[in-house]
């Protein structure tokens, strides 16, 4: 008997169990727009062009990054597919765009059905959360390149802006307000640091107190999913003048911010305005990390930020609050060169 796929490490028939334990999962998150079921070449989506004078297709991709070891680790796979979502619909609605559809790829060593189920949930929450709809994706096996329990997950975004409502930041002007809209957790970004200091250089365990008299364990507060912060911002776009928007990712306030500065201004920020998470203070400690250096990785509490007039800072907080998110003005924008400034050294 000659050699077969199975054989080879590619298992078809777990595959197919997959496909169907998550086909009620994919359907939970349809719109009106979507247009037949999960099994085809492509995701079907009907646009509605009637909503729109001159629509703009804005798109987005990213991954979750050395969470997902973190994830592996601990045996828990149903949280990180909402971290995925967020790092892609968050990018969207920093330009003004509403989220349509999103499709995902998950790599794995060896197809497990119950991970697939549990990873796909995520993403399907996520999709509900964000209002956008799941309708594709990929499962894809790979023996010898990736060892059984490893995985690899990647999102995909498409969503539509009005052309001349696109958020662009050109309109910044000095004298406006910064709007930070908190993060519990450290999102998807600078889990290679946080792994390197808590787990590697001062040998904490994901088993243990994520800190001194906490009652859940540091892998529970490393996989706190992210906040979508989506359906809040698009609520915000409607009824204040929004200027620019940061999602607050890799690099940290200084490193988005000034995406979105145009020449000329600063983002002024005082790090006393808003609380940051313990877990940033328990990273820090156990690799005897900077203040300089946090800031250059992790968001340190704060994963979005807005700029509006000052005079609409008020009511963007009451309308960002009444969307569920504990918004906090963290700063000004200052005539500079585009550059994002601390108003003191935190002491924290």
């Amino acid at each position: 008997m000659g050699e077969t796929y199975e054989a080879a490490g590619v298992d078809i028939a777990a595959g197919e169990e997959a496909v169907q334990r998550i086909k009620d999962k994919v359907r939970s998150t349809f719109r009106p727009e979507v247009i037949g079921d999960i099994g085809g070449f492509g995701g079907l989506f009907s646009f509605a062009q009637h909503r729109y004078r001159h629509p703009v297709l804005v798109s987005s991709t990213d991954g979750v990054g050395t969470k997902a070891l973190i994830a592996q680790a601990a045996g828990r796979f149903d949280t990180i597919g909402v971290d995925l979502v967020a790092m892609c619909v968050d990018d969207l609605v920093c330009q003004g765009a509403e989220p349509l559809f999103f499709l995902d790829y998950i790599a794995v060593g060896k197809l497990d059905p119950d991970h697939i189920e549990q990873l796909v949930e995520g993403v399907a929450e996520g999709c509900r959360q964000a209002g956008c709809a799941l309708i594709g994706g990929e499962m894809a096996e790979h023996p010898g390149a990736m060892e059984p329990g490893e995985f690899d997950l990647v999102g995909f975004a498409v969503g539509v802006a009005e052309r001349d409502q696109l958020i662009t930041g050109e309109h910044v002007k000095a004298g406006d307000a910064l709007i930070g809209l908190p993060s519990p957790g450290i999102r998807s970004n600078g889990y290679s640091l946080a792994r390197h200091a808590l787990l590697e250089t001062a040998g904490r365990s994901l088993d243990g107190p994520a800190f001194d008299g906490a009652k859940h364990t540091l892998a529970e507060e490393l996989l706190v999913p992210s906040v979508i912060y989506a359906p809040a911002i698009q609520a915000l776009l409607k009824q204040v003048d929004v200027r620019s928007v940061a999602h607050i990712t890799g690099g940290g306030l200084a490193g988005n911010l000034t995406r979105v500065l145009p020449k000329g201004v600063d983002a002024v920020v005082d790090p006393r305005t808003w609380e940051e998470p313990r877990v940033f203070a328990e990273i820090r400690h156990a690799g005897s990390i900077s203040v300089d250096e946090m800031r250059k990785v992790f968001n340190l509490g704060i994963g979005m930020v807005v700029v509006v007039p000052a005079d609409e800072a008020h009511r963007a907080i009451d309308v960002l609050r009444s969307h569920g998110q504990r918004a906090v003005e963290i700063g000004a924008v200052e005539k500079g060169t585009g550059e994002v400034r601390f108003t003191a050294h935190d002491p924290r």
